[in-house]
């Protein structure tokens, strides 16, 4: 019973695994400008190699962002026109709250280290969002982690001094499984970091001047995270919306007072 994740938040990654959450098969793509044209091979590679035919895939999931408008919704929009053929559900799950979890495990982090997560905005900017984890490991082996603050947008010096207390010298150094929701964009009270903080992300190493990159931090969500993360949320009973994170107004807009065309 496999079930296909899709993710186009920064580059293209798509990923098939069991209902157990293991990998039957996973590509990516470094393209970031031609998400469409990238993604439906992918899917058909990744279908290829596991040697699953699309009708026996039981779910969708989608990894909803932060990101820009444009890459974003190719994903979201494949994800959903695929499980409305197939009738099948579509599962919505925040990217960064993958990367979250895949630093868990990446890095080794314990009950109490935080990660702050910073993802490429554009407009230099980016996207964050902090968390403490919970458990190295729970459902479908997939670590658990409290979101503490975010997902926003903002200025890297500005999320440094309000989400690492201002030091590059931090020690670079549950919207887990059982909790998909957190809390939202804001602060948390001084006193409640953990033991260690790690910053992870793309976002981070655009900007190491003033987000410190932990050494071996994962870039860009996994799909296959994505995947188990999912499955461990829908098996705790947990809302799933599939409803896009862009944040902010899309790069492009339409001109401000144009006039639509007369009608009769």
């Amino acid at each position: 019973m496999p079930v296909l994740a899709i993710d186009t938040s920064a580059a293209v990654t798509v990923s098939l695994v069991s209902e157990s959450g293991g990998r039957l098969a996973a590509r990516s793509s470094g393209e970031r400008r031609r998400h469409a044209e990238s993604l439906a091979p992918l899917i058909t590679q990744v279908l290829g190699d596991a040697g699953v035919d699309r009708t026996e895939v039981t779910a969708v999931v989608a990894g909803t962002g932060p990101a820009p408008f444009t890459g974003l919704r190719v994903g979201l929009v494949t994800a959903r026109t695929l499980a409305l053929a197939l009738a099948i559900p579509v599962l919505g799950v925040p990217s960064i709250d993958a990367l979250a979890v895949q630093a868990v495990s990446d890095l080794g982090l314990n009950p109490d280290d935080e990660v702050l997560v910073a993802s490429d905005a554009r407009r230099k900017e980016v996207y964050w969002a902090r968390y403490r984890v919970v458990a190295h490991e729970g459902p479908h082996g997939v670590p658990v982690v409290d979101r503490l603050a975010g997902p926003d947008v903002g200025r890297p010096a500005a999320v440094a001094e309000a989400q690492l207390g201002g030091s590059a010298a931090a020690s670079a150094g549950s919207a887990g499984a059982g909790a998909p929701g957190g809390t939202t964009r804001g602060e948390v009270p001084a006193g409640t970091r953990g033991a260690r903080t790690v910053v992870v992300g793309e976002g981070a190493a655009l900007y190491p001047d003033v987000l410190p990159l932990d050494d071996d931090a994962p870039l860009l969500p996994d799909a296959t995270v994505l995947a188990r993360l999912a499955l461990a949320r829908r098996d705790a009973g947990a809302d799933l919306p599939t409803e896009p994170l862009y944040l902010r107004r899309p790069d492009v807009q339409e001109p401000a007072g144009r006039k639509l065309p007369a009608r009769g």
